[in-house]
């Protein structure tokens, strides 16, 4: 009886959940990201193009499109779809969107790498850096070993979770085969996601090559690759059996590699992956032949990348912005799946690479992780780290530098650098409002925050802009994301009447916000469902290149490379477990906007490159946006 007991309070240990429903039993019958019509992609573009062009502009725009959606647009359209007939395993996009990230040679970090910031433990004392790194690295362990037997509850979004968020769903749904789970779900209202993602979430490497990187992967992996001071650290986190070491164990190994009183790495090689890709894929080649193939293995295998900084935060907003986006670049390695950040004061933070993967993996992980490390902690304050010989279990990776890499780390140094010091990034938080003050307004919150958007740089610029927020297609099998396209006719009216002489009455404003909503949670359902304009245009023009000859007029048309130079990009991952999130402009001229959404209250942190844009004069625009539109809301309201 008592063997059987340790046995399953050793289950306990090694798995986060056991999900009744298998991981990804849904996987197999998830329908395939559809290819809309091409009139429908035509009319949305259009719409999008609208309040950005002048009307002569869109007048000879309309013509081209016309031309194309009765023309080239169809040989286009039929060639697309023979492709995905033939195709059944996967999405038209998926193999581009992969390839896209892989080819752009800009440096990950700021470019490419978000931050997502945890809340801290409401206890003081959990939030020590020996401490809080050592339960979140169990935490993590967990997480991956129940995503890896296929336990891990598949993610599924609940249209009406009091119906479908029950045992009686994932007892029926279980039952069911694989090939036809998805319809059992579908009947209760319930849409199961998409997790081919998943699996590249841990032991996952971008690896910079001339030209196009490639992704690596080990599954096999025991170990974790931990950084301090610029310093390489390397200890098997598991057994032979695959188990997840003892606590005390693992607290030993993290005491002492925080205890190494090395000074910090002269030469830093981590700064390299803040560096263009095709000059870090050179030093890399250099590297690996100057003896260190096997210490950038290890990296690369490693089960994901742990930075215990030497900084503390102490609260203050500004710097945890930017020391989590991009620090300065010598402790950390951008190019692992993702790296868990935490400072000398317990802040911590995900900051991840984003070519294999999206926001509905990473803040999958980010949730549960915290949960169960701030539920579960499984070492204490007070915890005694064991006597397992910690000096004989962590090895320090020593790296061979000579002359020619030192000039390498020196240079992406000063280049990285002067890249942060070019950036600026600002934030604003509105304490008064949140998501419920949205829906007692009867208008969508996200609604609010895109138009709040458009109304800050209207009264800072005079005029309208490409405005890019992501959505995701999880929905469907290898779904990535789609744009939906937030500037639209409805947000114009608003902006242009807020700021007229002659300005409608609150009442009237309100009716127009109304619209807005209205408009805005119907592409925002288009877009969900593979029905945006974007990503189907984007597969049409890579087409007509591997047909060679000259493009069809619609992509050689200033209008769409105008609408793809997004200035407005914005993002969001809302959940009571994110403190905040970031990330830079896609465009020199731009701002990258990265907007959270709680119960009470709501925030945004807007990055740019001055004096292209100014991030901070674009905060205070907002929070008068933020104030002109809850209050037109109260006093319509009243």
């Amino acid at each position: 009886m008592s063997q059987k007991r340790n046995r399953s309070n050793e289950d306990d240990y090694q798995y986060i959940q056991r999900s009744k429903i298998p991981t990804l039993h849904f996987q197999a019958s998830l329908p395939k990201l559809p290819i809309p019509e091409l009139d429908k992609t035509c009319n949305r573009y259009l719409a999008a193009q609208k309040p950005l062009l002048s009307h002569d502009d869109f007048v000879k725009t309309e013509a081209i499109v016309n031309e194309f959606r009765k023309g080239e647009g169809l040989s286009l359209q039929k060639q697309l779809k023979d492709w995905d007939k033939k195709n059944k395993h996967t999405n038209y996009i998926s193999e581009p969107w992969f390839d896209k990230y892989l080819r752009d040679r800009v440096p990950l970090p700021i470019n490419y790498n978000p931050q997502v910031v945890f809340v801290n433990d409401k206890r003081p004392e959990y939030n020590n850096q020996l401490v809080r790194s050592t339960n979140m690295l169990i935490s993590s362990l967990r997480f991956m070993k129940s995503m890896r037997a296929g336990i891990l509850e598949p993610e599924v979004f609940h249209l009406n979770p009091k119906k479908s968020d029950t045992d009686l769903f994932r007892t029926v749904t279980r039952l069911l085969p694989s090939s036809v789970s998805w319809y059992g779900a579908f009947l209760f209202k319930a849409y199961p996601l998409d997790m081919s993602q998943y699996g590249q979430l841990f032991s996952t490497a971008r690896i910079p090559k001339i030209g196009k990187d490639l992704l690596f992967h080990d599954k096999s992996a025991k170990h974790m690759v931990l950084m301090r001071r610029g310093h390489f650290y390397v200890f098997d986190v598991l057994d032979r059996d695959g188990n997840i070491l003892p606590p005390s164990d693992i607290l030993a190994c993290m005491k002492f590699i925080l205890d190494d009183t090395a000074p910090p790495a002269e030469f830093p090689i981590g700064i390299l992956t803040t560096e263009n890709r095709d000059i870090w894929a050179q030093a890399r080649e250099h590297l690996e032949s100057t003896g260190n193939k096997e210490n950038l293995s290890l990296i690369d295998s490693g089960i994901f990348m742990m930075c215990l900084d030497d900084v503390e935060i102490t609260d203050n907003l500004h710097f945890l912005l930017r020391h989590f986006l991009h620090s300065d670049g010598k402790n950390r390695w951008f190019d692992k799946s993702f790296s868990l950040l935490i400072t000398k004061d317990g802040y911590a933070a995900v900051n991840f690479e984003h070519s294999w993967g999206d926001g509905v993996a990473v803040l999958r992980y980010f949730q549960d992780m915290l949960k169960d490390s701030l539920e579960k902690p499984r070492v204490h304050p007070d915890t005694k780290p064991s006597d397992c010989k910690p000096e004989s279990r962590v090895r320090r990776l020593d790296f061979n530098i000579d002359a020619k890499m030192k000039e390498f780390i020196t240079q992406g140094t000063k280049k990285f650098d002067a890249f942060c010091n070019s950036l600026d990034v600002d934030y604003t938080e509105i304490m008064e409002f949140g998501r419920k003050d949205c829906k007692q307004f009867k208008v969508s919150p996200d609604c609010v925050m895109q138009l709040s958007f458009q109304v800050a740089f209207y009264k800072q610029v005079g005029k309208f802009a490409a405005s890019y927020e992501s959505c995701s297609t999880a929905a469907f099998k290898h779904g990535r994301t789609e744009t939906m396209r937030p500037c639209t006719m409805a947000t114009k009216e608003f902006c242009e009447a807020l700021n007229s002489r002659n300005k409608p009455s609150d009442s009237e404003l309100a009716a127009l916000i109304r619209k807005c909503s209205e408009i805005h949670g119907n592409l925002t359902k288009e877009a969900a469902l593979g029905q945006g304009f974007d990503r189907h245009l984007y597969g049409l023009k890579l087409f007509a290149e591997r047909n060679g000859g000259k493009l069809p007029n619609i992509f050689l048309d200033p209008a769409y490379a105008s609408i793809n130079h997004n200035i407005i990009s914005t993002s969001t991952l809302s959940s009571p477990s994110v403190r905040a999130g970031g990330f830079g402009p896609v465009v020199e001229d731009g701002y990258g906007i990265a907007y959270t959404i709680w119960d009470h209250k709501l925030g945004a942190v807007a990055a740019s490159y001055p004096p292209h844009r100014d991030s901070r004069d674009f905060v205070e625009c907002l929070k008068s946006a933020f104030d002109d539109i809850f209050g037109i809301l109260q006093r319509a309201k009243n």
